[in-house]
């Protein structure tokens, strides 16, 4: 083979070899170009993404499950401070609030705070506040949470002789949420709680402000069942503490069910009974004719 054949093989060679540099050149330019603009999407979405997650969250926690924290010892040892526990919303439009609930309500216009909080002081602050109080992360110095111990008809009272709080007569047995060296009350109380209201008081008795703190407000100390936010139903966090807050044992003795209120509960059945019993008669004379 001849040099000229040679240098014209090398020739033709070179723009092949070219060219796979141009590609890769290319190839790498286009990689970096994408990872450029998905950097560059991602930061134009992020702002939007925080938007909607905020919406959710304010969607969620105004009709569904709420979040709050524990700022105050008035329920030890049941929740304490720090404490985060969720609460149930629409649960009450399922069933009645009960007694033994452990209930989180608005005290707007009626009781004054536990704790003291320091308003927001400027308007970023109070954004980030809000925030807090979307998710549970900072208290909200107007919401209470407590124990309801007597419903609309109930007659409550302390003390009874071994000093237990009754409920239309039935001696409470509180030993398992009381707090450890408690009394159950150490202000003499009695009081027929109003309809449409209820009667709570802390786990905590000696520390918490609660309805017999206020029996000199309008409605006796009570609140009003539609200042209920929901139940507290389970403690999220810190999660060495997570458990369900569930209903003690003493709130399902039979006898706390007020005569009144079973009477009135039995009538719409009664009522049915006795209208049902001559139709029923009625049609088996008719039956027997024929």
């Amino acid at each position: 083979m001849s040099s000229e054949d040679r240098e014209s093989g090398a020739a033709s060679r070179r723009p092949v070899e070219d060219e796979v540099h141009v590609v890769a050149e290319d190839t790498q330019k286009t990689a970096k170009g994408d990872e450029g603009k998905k950097k560059g999407s991602f930061w134009k979405e992020l702002p939007i993404l925080v938007v909607v997650a905020l919406v959710l969250a304010l969607v969620i926690k105004t009709f569904v499950v709420q979040a709050f924290y524990i700022p105050s010892e008035s329920m030890e040892n049941t929740l304490l401070v720090n404490d985060r526990v969720l609460v149930n919303k629409p649960v009450y439009r399922i069933r009645d609030i009960e007694r033994g609930d452990v209930v989180v309500f608005s005290g707007v216009d009626s009781w004054d705070g536990e704790v003291e909080i320091p308003e927001p002081s400027n308007p970023v602050s109070g954004f980030f506040h809000w925030v807090g109080g979307v998710f549970g992360m900072v208290p909200n110095e107007k919401d209470y949470i407590k124990r309801v111990i007597g419903v609309g008809g109930d007659t409550v009272e302390c003390c009874d002789v071994k000093g237990r709080v009754t409920v239309n007569g039935v001696p409470l047995d509180e030993t398992s949420y009381l707090y450890p060296g408690d009394v159950p009350s150490r202000e003499p109380f009695k009081i027929k709680v109003p309809e449409g209201r209820l009667w709570v008081m802390g786990d905590h008795r000696s520390v918490s402000l609660d309805s017999r703190s206020h029996m000199g407000d309008p409605g006796g100390g009570t609140i009003p069942v539609d200042k209920v936010i929901g139940r507290a139903f389970v403690i999220v966090w810190p999660f060495s503490r997570a458990k369900i807050i569930s209903i003690p044992d003493t709130f399902g003795q039979k006898g706390l069910q007020p005569i009144a209120a079973a009477a009135v509960g039995a009538a719409p059945l009664l009522g049915g009974f006795a209208l049902a019993t001559p139709l029923v008669l009625w049609r088996r004379r008719r039956r027997s004719r024929g």
